[in-house]
């Protein structure tokens, strides 16, 4: 197991006077990795859209529902955590690794800070593995070769993409990267995704202009997507039960949960 660049390189990539995405949403979900240009610019987003940090928390517990339930329920033992942002309580292979110890997990980001911060990304059961890429969703060749050092991809890998398609803003390119890393992996693979909307029907008209600001002051710029558009990166996959809903309300744990502008489904490839 081990880390791909050298502590320097990280230095020299870390942008701290413009607001990022990973630390951003860590200072949303009541994380300490961020700077103050990250609390600047998460406060007034969360001032003009008030529900982003309920999107945040929501997104997070769709990652341990959505782990548990594949770990548990249908046997998963390999994941591919693509854009898995800073670490925090309830990580995949800690969620994967207490339920099956032998599960492997390999996490994809390139965030720099997610870099430095990877060697607690490391720390799993003597009985499975995990390890870490540097590498770029846009580069869907580049993960998919990295991860098969750790992950046997002639058997099933959930490949979890919470909240990284956003950030690829060309539909067809993000349409791509998900057909290249499903074809990547067997029959009996799933997909696990989240991506926010500005459907109203989700309360996702405040997304609009919260993005825009978003991408005059901060980086990466991110965009929205239709229930439709969203659709579309399952086609060819049997969406489970209960199919493509805001992520709050998908296996949610509590009745009748809030519905948040952030769709959220799993699917298995046939």
């Amino acid at each position: 197991m081990s880390v791909s660049q050298h502590p320097s390189d990280v230095s020299a990539r870390l942008n701290t006077g413009v607001a990022h995405n990973a630390r951003v949403w860590n200072y949303w979900i009541g994380g300490k990795d961020h700077y103050e240009v990250d609390q600047q610019v998460g406060d007034q987003v969360a001032t003009m859209f008030p529900v982003i940090r309920d999107v945040a928390r929501a997104d997070r517990e769709f990652l341990g529902r959505a782990v548990r339930f594949l770990t548990a329920d249908c046997g998963v033992r390999q994941f591919l955590d693509i854009g898995t942002g800073l670490p925090t309580l309830d990580n995949t292979h800690e969620i994967a690794q207490r339920i099956a110890p032998e599960s492997r997990i390999v996490y994809v980001d390139n965030d720099p800070i997610v870099l430095a911060h990877a060697r607690s990304l490391l720390v799993g059961t003597p009985q499975g593995a995990t390890d870490y890429i540097d590498a770029d969703a846009h580069h869907p060749n580049s993960v998919i070769e990295g991860a098969s050092a750790t992950l046997d991809l002639d058997r099933p890998v959930a490949v979890m993409m919470l909240g990284i398609l956003n950030f690829v803003l060309d539909t067809e390119q993000a349409l791509d990267i998900v057909r290249r890393v499903m074809s990547s992996v067997p029959s009996g693979s799933y997909l696990a995704m989240t991506h926010p909307t500005t459907d109203t029907d989700l309360g996702g008209e405040g997304n609009v202009e919260a993005m825009k600001f978003w991408n005059e002051n901060a980086t990466p710029p991110i965009t929205a997507r239709s229930r439709t558009e969203i659709s579309a990166f399952f086609d060819g996959l049997d969406l489970l039960t209960p199919g493509l809903v805001s992520c709050s309300r998908w296996r949610a744990d509590s009745e009748s949960p809030a519905v948040l502008p952030q769709f959220g489904a799993v699917a298995v490839k046939p």
